[in-house]
């Protein structure tokens, strides 16, 4: 337990090994991920806000100077960055309503314990006209099904993750109260098979290992029946 009462996050142990195969194996696909991004940021509103910050890799890369993770581990680490690190979850997020112009979740929503109520808190502190950014590794695809064959053998990672298919996300993306806006996708070779650094190609692709999801807050009193809380 933490000293606030919370249990600790799965993640703590894993923080160090975690963060060091960004530069070791997962350097190449780093690249590419964030590349991904790239497009789309020139048109993100501002302040930029990281739900599931980690080590803060991500952030630091896409010039994103805050962001919410329960493990408190790998919160040190974001913060030996240089970032403003938030030890809180994705479900409950301690800022105001309309707080926020963009929020990204990256490599997040399969590991959240309710992705739905983690995008309502998105919706509920992005402020008007304000965006939402989803970096996804989506079921369907080749590395999407190594995460899932991984899972079943008790991955250290990958046992803790629920991936999420294209369509289901964008049923939830509605239900939520968003509208998807721009899709991208990149790291189209297959798992082992990397060799070269990928551009993103526009539009949604099964094949593609990483798929990159931008949606706009519908304006209040929009959310779908599934989407509104009691």
């Amino acid at each position: 337990m933490t000293e606030n009462g919370c249990p600790r996050s799965p993640f703590d142990p894993l923080a160090g090994e975690y963060d060091s195969w960004f530069d070791g194996k997962g350097r190449l696909l780093f690249l590419m991920e964030t590349e991904a991004f790239r497009p789309l940021l020139p048109a993100l509103p501002k302040p930029w806000l990281e739900m599931g910050l980690g080590s803060g890799r991500f952030a630091r890369a896409l010039g994103i100077e805050t962001g919410v993770d329960p493990s408190r581990e790998m919160l040190l680490l974001a913060r030996n960055r240089g970032l403003c690190p938030v030890e809180a979850r994705g479900e409950q997020m301690p800022f105001r309503d309309g707080s926020w112009g963009s929020v990204f979740c990256i490599v997040t929503l399969c590991f959240l314990e309710s992705p739905q109520e983690a995008l309502l808190e998105a919706h509920r502190i992005l402020a008007p006209g304000g965006k939402l950014v989803a970096g996804l590794v989506l079921k369907e695809s080749p590395w999407g099904q190594l995460c899932l064959t991984k899972k079943l053998e008790g991955h250290r990672y990958y046992r803790h993750a629920r991936l999420l298919g294209y369509e289901e996300i964008l049923r939830m993306l509605d239900g939520t109260g968003f509208v998807p806006e721009q899709t991208l996708s990149t790291l189209f070779e297959k798992p082992g098979e990397v060799r070269r650094l990928e551009r993103p190609r526009k539009g949604y692709f099964p094949e593609a290992g990483f798929t990159v999801i931008s949606a706009g807050k519908k304006p209040a009193g929009t959310l779908s029946a599934a989407g509104r809380k009691d």
